[in-house]
């Protein structure tokens, strides 16, 4: 590799620009097929990862300018807030039964998990990373390690939780029929957060307020519940 690649690759906006540019062309792509597979961010990983792989460049030298990207994460979690603003009289009005949603939806996807990890026989580690997959990253990796789980596992299912459900959105609601624009915005972000909450924004100014609402209040309820669920889940299991 020449010295002026090696110059540019080891610069630490390299991957930042790589990043920036893969995603560019995820949305790109995105726009003229308007097909939910070709997921922005999941071209961009895609690309990101071909990219690496066929240029011989290894991760280290790739995340020394890409990890800054995860600096923006939480503010740009809390700039969600704003469609809520927007929306704060449907809020009010629909108030017990919007709680109630995100409530359910947030307690059952963590005992799902539990559950459905332990029959497939993954450890207790495993499980842990597992525990906090439909939440921000900054929210989830706290949970894990507060669990002792693994952080590169979280990371990596959150992030595939997030485009599965802003793939499969379209489908479960034609498939179920479900046409009010809150529930549909509540699903979103209690089963994909950020990333479904982008898709939310998409579909109208409603869903995605709602689809912000539950990102922080599902936050929020995995932080309380799923040590405890964890903790009960883990005891039973070495009963039984």
């Amino acid at each position: 590799m020449s010295t002026i690649s090696n110059i540019i690759i080891n610069n630490a906006l390299f991957g930042i620009v790589i990043s920036l540019i893969a995603y560019e062309i995820g949305v790109l792509l995105y726009r003229k097929t308007n097909l939910p597979i070709f997921n922005p961010l999941l071209i961009a990983i895609i690309l990101v990862i071909g990219f690496l792989l066929v240029f011989h460049i290894s991760f280290k030298t790739y995340n020394d300018g890409a990890r800054f990207i995860n600096l923006f994460l939480a503010p740009s979690t809390v700039v969600l807030a704003v469609p809520l603003y927007k929306q704060i009289d449907r809020l009010k009005e629909n108030a017990i039964p919007i709680f109630v949603g995100i409530i359910c939806g947030s307690g059952g996807g963590i005992i799902s998990i539990l559950l459905l990890s332990h029959f497939v026989g993954l450890d207790k580690k495993m499980i842990a990373s597992l525990m906090a997959k439909s939440v921000t990253t900054p929210i989830a990796i706290s949970v894990t390690a507060e669990l002792h789980g693994l952080v590169p596992v979280t990371v990596l299912a959150v992030i595939t939780t997030g485009i599965i459900g802003a793939i499969i959105q379209p489908f479960i609601t034609k498939i179920f029929r479900i046409k009010n624009k809150i529930a549909v915005g509540l699903c979103l972000g209690t089963s994909s957060h950020a990333v479904g909450t982008t898709k939310a924004l998409e579909i109208g100014e409603t869903e995605g307020a709602m689809s912000s609402l539950a990102i922080g209040v599902n936050g929020i309820i995995t932080v309380i519940l799923a040590p405890i669920i964890f903790s009960i889940g883990m005891a039973i299991f070495a009963i039984i």
